[in-house]
């Protein structure tokens, strides 16, 4: 902006010097010729002044448009129309930016989301504008209706002129027409529960019809509460009340009779079932008594075959057992026989041993006598050396003569010794040299 005032402010300059200096020149003027002499002046200073006023104006318009630029923005989800106010040409732009140039074009802006209108005039049956039903009962409705633009007719919608208020100025008088008039065929029954779908499908035919040859698109007619006046709303209470309670009745009675039907049948059941186990029963036992009976036929002849085996089997047994008893006394006479014999046998040989050994004795002590006879000393060696492994130290006193130290323990043996070597010629040493 700076740089377009510059020149605009440079000429104004200019022209008031010149116009200055000028004065300055031609010095006083009378007051009588003051207009007409400054009339050439004034001539002169047209051209700079104009030349001033088209600098000053085409700067007002550049700082017009840098304050507010003629470009627009779409954002998203609307469509604009624009329209050449010489020519009458609709544009339709969507998302994006488009040129729009003040007293050339003018622009409308139309959202192409999903809207909701709800009727708050008619939602309460002490409103402003409740409905009436078939009977001339206010009624309340909630009604919502959700729309759109149709966005392909927006361009003929705008030269018949549509609204910039659509949901006040077409779908409000729209709706009111359509739902006044299709609610006053109906009672308040058939509103309120039995036929309030059938009603909304309706609505909803009709008022797509309308709303679609104003250039908009209904998407969907739904219906929530229906407020009832106090007193007819107290009634129907009442009245449901009653009917609830003819309803629990009857289902009541319809219960007891259902259960009075299902006890009988419990009872005609219990009753086949007693038959059934019964007649079960017996046909069992006769069964039983059948399978026994000719169980007995089989079980007789084995019984008898099983005395019969068991009066062998003692037979056989007792016979045994004699044989057992025969066998076990012969073994032990058998036995007692051979015990004598082996006993005198044992006898025979005892009394040989003893013989033999009486003989071997003798025979060796007339050995040792004679051995002993010729050497005495021998008694002493044997002495020793059966005392040796017994006795460690012997305390004797010594012999008179000098002799051996246990002379006197076996003085008396050699007089014994003596007296038979004297007797050299006696029966009894004979016979005993005989013997040897």
């Amino acid at each position: 902006m700076k740089p377009i005032l510059t020149p605009l402010v440079h000429s104004i300059r200019q022209g008031l010097r010149t116009l200055w200096t000028r004065r300055r020149g031609a010095g006083p003027l009378p007051a009588a010729d003051a207009g007409l002499r400054t009339t050439p002046g004034i001539a002169q200073l047209k051209k700079p002044l104009l030349a001033a006023g088209l600098v000053v104006a085409a700067g007002a318009g550049l700082w017009a448009l840098a304050r507010h630029p003629p470009v627009h923005s779409v954002p998203r989800g609307e469509v604009v129309l624009r329209t050449n106010l010489f020519s009458g040409q609709v544009s339709r732009f969507h998302d994006g930016s488009l040129l729009v140039l003040p007293g050339v074009h003018e622009i409308r802006s139309y959202p192409l989301r999903d809207q909701t209108w709800h009727a708050e005039s008619m939602a309460k049956a002490s409103g402003p504008a409740p409905a009436q039903s078939v009977e001339g009962l206010s009624i309340g409705l909630e009604l919502s209706v959700r729309w759109a633009i149709d966005s392909d007719r927006l361009a003929q919608g705008a030269s018949l002129g549509l609204p910039d208020d659509p949901a006040a100025d077409i779908i409000e008088p729209a709706v009111q027409g359509v739902v006044y008039r299709i609610l006053a065929t109906h009672t308040v029954r058939e509103i309120f529960s039995t036929q309030r779908a059938e009603i909304a499908r309706q609505i909803e035919t009709e008022l797509r019809a309308k709303l679609a040859a104003e250039g908009l698109l209904l998407r969907t007619v739904q219906i929530g509460n229906v407020d009832l006046p106090a007193d007819y709303r107290r009634g129907l209470d009442s009245l449901l009340a009653e009917g609830l309670a003819t309803e629990k009745m009857r289902y009541t009675l319809e219960l007891k009779d259902k259960r009075v039907k299902e006890t009988e049948l419990d009872a005609a059941a219990d009753k086949v079932r007693r038959e059934t186990a019964a007649e079960a029963a017996g046909r069992e036992q006769i069964i039983a008594a059948k399978a026994q009976e000719e169980a007995m036929k089989h079980v007789l002849p084995f019984k008898q075959k099983q005395v019969e085996q068991r009066q062998l089997e003692a037979e056989a047994e007792r016979q045994a057992r004699v044989k057992q008893a025969e066998g076990a006394a012969q073994a032990r006479r058998i036995e007692a026989q051979g015990e004598a014999e082996a006993r005198e046998k044992l006898a025979d040989a005892e009394a040989y041993r003893l013989a033999r050994l009486g003989k071997v004795n003798a025979e060796q002590m007339a050995v040792e006598g004679a051995l002993i006879t010729r050497h005495p000393l021998l008694i002493q060696k044997t002495l020793a050396d059966r005392l040796s492994d017994k006795i460690q130290v012997i305390i004797a006193p010594p012999p008179e003569s000098g002799g051996f130290i246990a002379s006197a323990l076996v003085g008396g043996m050699k007089e014994a010794v003596a007296e038979p070597a004297r007797d050299g010629g006696t029966g009894e040493s004979g016979e005993g040299r005989k013997e040897q």
